[in-house]
């Protein structure tokens, strides 16, 4: 089997893996725990510098860019949807682990909160980090995966292997 199909093949997986985490994890607190009912006030210590919070995003990751109303929330959905379908385009293109699986976690994160602003017009967010005074964005699991998968593409596009005319010419060839 060509290496590009076991590699898309397993973008594929980690897309499908990262949304179906985030949704069973969002899922679990809304429903599991009636954090959906408890709203703002909602608050699970876990450990000294995390607890689960209840936030409704109505932006992007992190609370960039918040959406006003309906408008904004279609915007940024189909923003995302086309973003996702750009980013399913490269993936079914690529040609190497590490570049497949940072897209399939950037696609399995997108689905996740755009599954989100359909159902309830915003992004459900609740792991909250703190510790020493400091206090980090409340963020969910599609947002983790977004943000890991950046980082893979950047490592990826640092460290992949020469190819082509440039990697032959210096080697002499």
């Amino acid at each position: 089997m060509d290496s590009g199909v076991g590699a898309r093949r397993a973008g594929w997986l980690i897309a499908a893996a990262a949304l179906i985490l985030d949704q069973a994890t969002k899922n679990l607190l809304l429903y599991g725990y009636d954090f959906g009912r408890m709203g703002p006030l909602a608050r699970i210590v876990v450990l000294p510098f995390l607890d689960l919070v209840m936030v409704w995003n109505r932006g992007v990751s992190y609370g960039l860019f918040q959406a006003g109303g309906l408008a904004g929330t279609l915007i940024l959905t189909a923003f995302s949807l086309i973003a996702v379908g750009v980013l399913s385009w490269w993936l079914s293109r690529a040609d190497r682990i590490s570049l497949t699986a940072g897209l399939g976690l950037i696609i399995g994160g997108a689905l996740g909160n755009v599954i989100d602003r359909i159902l309830y017009g915003a992004v459900a967010d609740f792991f909250h980090f703190h510790a020493f005074g400091h206090d980090w964005y409340v963020f969910n699991v599609a947002d983790a995966a977004i943000t890991i998968g950046v980082i893979v593409l950047l490592v990826d596009a640092f460290l992949r292997p020469e190819s082509g005319r440039e990697g032959r010419r210096r080697s002499g060839t």
